[in-house]
């Protein structure tokens, strides 16, 4: 991988061969360095050369950043098809806008001695932004809420609308009710027999809501088992107390399922709200204390994708060593298509959110790198390495404020070609947090049909659903997830945030994983803090058909459903790890099989509520043993087993394990390392610390 050359580049001088006379005017002279500018202040009638403007302004850097790819293009072509040497772009600090997505195709490939490279200049920060700005706010008074306002006449005129909203660099709530926590719905005027089906109505309880002006406006966005989905709403009858929507849920509702109501006017009421008037083409903010009109810059999203990486993996057309470094990409939005007739019946997804794109999609990308970017302020998953990327970089990389999730890596689909496969991506020191805004169901990260990646050393905490999802295989049909490696990570505060809200999805886990997965890892990371709302908080979870996975030298604490979860599968590993402080239950098998579960070996389970095991632990199909378990109640119930520990141990599970006091050497719940006379020790179990889990400092990699 070729490093950025040092900043002597940056004194290159101009001598560039002058147009020749029959050149059409529109030609201009290219650099024959390979060291482009771009900077907002910049034109792209220069020869882009130059990192800022000469003296009399008729030469300097390139003013968008599509004309320097162009430039590297153009560059490449005269040098026979092959950059003889690197090329880099560096992008000057300030917000450039686009007008369309950047687009990179095999045009701008390169090799591993003559890489492109697009980049930061040196000391600054830019923001590649998908976003617009809005100016030209008025204070106003209307219906006795004092308000800024500014027109958006694309809304009116275009149908141009938009969910989120930036002001000064921070996303501000579109107007909600209630402003925190949620309402509960109270019944299903329409009752539905397949729990896959879902409605178009529901019952809410008295003065929950209102009969409120603008509310054919907005949109009450409704929680169920492990989905959000939003249902545009098309009446309040506030004496039926029923709310009608255009679009029914993704799957059948349930009383007491969590919903909120947002973008009307009329619950425009906290300060840092904001409500878009579609119809009249104006958007009212309620400021902050402290914000002041003049110094107030304002950014909707605009475009719904930032990069797009082209390659053409099936025909081997592909992108290769294309590098990204310290640039923010920012203020995209993606929604659900209106183009398809008819329009989506449902908006929301099964799982995951999955067919939410990222703001930066590629296919056919390898041996590339995104290094020290920052994904911010954004609407959709941050980055998609989709179909056929292969043995990638994405390091030292952070991903916040996200409408969606994180990182997508691979497809739902499993490609037969191996030119389209995508595998070997590694994903290391990156903090991915503060996701799922927009689409409530998104992921921290989320691999597909992929195999062969490894997720090292990120930090992972507060998304409203799972951490990480290794898998799209329901049971013991065809999987290309194999031999995925999950190691040193920090994943914290899933399915509810640290500021605490929620939890209001179910059926989660810090680690989820489907489908035959052998050769997949997951060792030394820490999980906590994983919160379900009626059932499924667990950091490990195997899920339907999960085969094949070890998972080692993992401490987790504080969950809500317990430690450890296989739903069904085979052959899985689970040992030396330690399970702790789960609420309900630390353990659950819940479908008991012809063929052995898991191993359960040399593994502490240590808890002050709740019990020991749920679910379904008939048929002896599983092995167990070598374990300590522990109580710390005073007067603890017995440890519960089926049939109870002397039925227990003739059935063979469990004949070497022990309940007794660990005896760890540390309250350090990120070590959990044992004193010297542990009884664990005993047993096998082998001390580890993961002090050093998480992004690390200088990474390399």
């Amino acid at each position: 991988m070729h490093s950025i050359g040092p900043l002597a580049i940056f004194s290159l001088v101009s001598a560039f061969a002058q147009l020749d006379n029959t050149q059409a005017a529109a030609e201009i002279p290219r650099p024959r360095t390979g060291t482009y500018f771009v900077a907002t202040n910049g034109n792209d009638s220069w020869t882009g050369s130059l990192d800022a403007a000469n003296g009399s302004r008729t030469d300097g850097p390139f003013q968008s950043i599509p004309r320097a790819l162009r430039a590297a293009g153009a560059l490449k072509q005269e040098q026979g098809g092959s950059w003889n040497q690197p090329v880099s772009i560096f992008i000057r600090g300030g917000t450039h806008f686009l007008t369309e997505p950047l687009v990179i195709t095999s045009r701008l490939s390169g090799t591993e001695t003559a890489s492109l490279s697009i980049a930061a200049f040196p000391g600054e920060r830019p923001v590649v932004s998908a976003g617009k700005l809005i100016s030209g706010w008025k204070k106003v008074t209307v219906d006795g809420k004092e308000l800024w306002q500014a027109e958006v006449p694309e809304a009116r005129e275009t149908g141009w609308f938009f969910r989120e909203l930036w002001v000064n660099g921070k996303s501000r709530q579109r107007a909600r009710h209630p402003n925190n926590g949620y309402f509960k719905i109270a019944g299903l005027p329409d009752v539905t027999t397949n729990w896959t089906k879902g409605q178009m109505r529901f019952s809410f309880q008295t003065n929950d809501l209102r009969e409120w002006k603008s509310a054919a406006q907005g949109e009450a966005v409704v929680m169920t088992r492990w989905v959000e989905s939003r249902l545009p709403i098309t009446n309040i009858d506030e004496q039926q107390r029923v709310l009608s929507s255009s679009k029914r849920s993704v799957f059948q509702l349930s009383a007491g399922d969590l919903y909120y109501v947002e973008g009307v006017f009329e619950v425009l009421d906290q300060p840092g709200e904001w409500f878009l008037d579609r119809e009249r083409g104006i958007v009212s903010y309620l400021p902050l204390p402290g914000e002041s009109i003049g110094r107030f810059e304002v950014i909707a999203p605009k475009l719904s994708e930032i990069l797009r990486v082209e390659g053409k993996p099936e025909s081997s057309n592909v992108v290769e060593y294309v590098h990204f470094r310290d640039l923010t990409f920012s203020h995209n939005e993606w929604f659900f298509p209106k183009s398809t007739k008819p329009e989506p019946e449902i908006l929301g997804f099964s799982q995951a959110a999955i067919g939410v794109p990222g703001a930066v999609n590629a296919e056919g990308l390898r041996y590339s790198s995104f290094e020290r970017c920052r994904f911010s302020n954004l609407g959709s998953y941050a980055l998609h390495l989709g179909r056929g990327s292969q043995s990638n970089l994405v390091a030292s990389c952070e991903f916040s404020d996200l409408g969606g999730g994180g990182i997508k890596i691979g497809e739902t689909a499993i490609r037969a070609n191996p030119l389209e496969q995508t595998h070997h991506n590694t994903v290391a020191d990156c903090p991915i947090h503060d996701g799922g805004k927009l689409f409530h169901s998104a992921e921290g990260i989320w691999i597909g049909q992929s195999f062969a990646n490894r997720l090292a050393h990120n930090s992972i905490h507060d998304f409203f659903y799972t951490g990480i999802s290794i898998g799209w295989t329901w049971g013991y049909k065809s999987s290309a997830a194999s031999n995925n490696v999950v190691e040193f990570n920090h994943v914290h505060h899933i399915g509810q945030k640290a500021n605490g809200d929620g939890p209001i999805l179910s059926d989660m886990g810090g680690i989820y994983t489907l489908g035959g997965q052998p050769g997949t890892l997951i060792r030394n990371n820490l999980w906590h803090d994983i919160f379900g709302l009626r059932y499924g908080g667990w950091a490990i979870y195997f899920d339907e058909g999960s085969t094949g996975i070890v998972a080692e030298n993992n401490v987790a604490f504080r969950t809500t459903h317990g430690g450890f979860h296989q739903h069904y599968g085979k052959e899985n590993v689970v040992r030396n790890n330690v399970f702790a402080f789960a609420r309900d239950h630390q353990l659950q098998r819940t479908r008991a099989e012809e063929h052995t579960s898991f191993t359960f070996e040399r593994n502490i389970v240590y808890f002050d509520q709740g019990k020991l095991l749920d679910g379904d632990w008939k048929g002896g199909k599983f092995n167990q043993d070598y374990n300590v378990y522990f109580d710390l109640r005073t007067n603890p119930p017995p440890i519960n087993v089926p049939g109870g520990w002397e039925k227990w141990r003739a059935g063979g599970h469990d004949e070497h394990s022990l309940i007794a006091n660990p005896r760890f050497a540390t309250t350090n719940l990120a070590n959990f390392g044992l004193a010297p006379d542990s009884p664990a020790r005993s047993l096998g179990f082998e001390s580890f610390d993961l002090r050093g889990v998480g992004p690390r400092k200088n990474a390399t990699n």
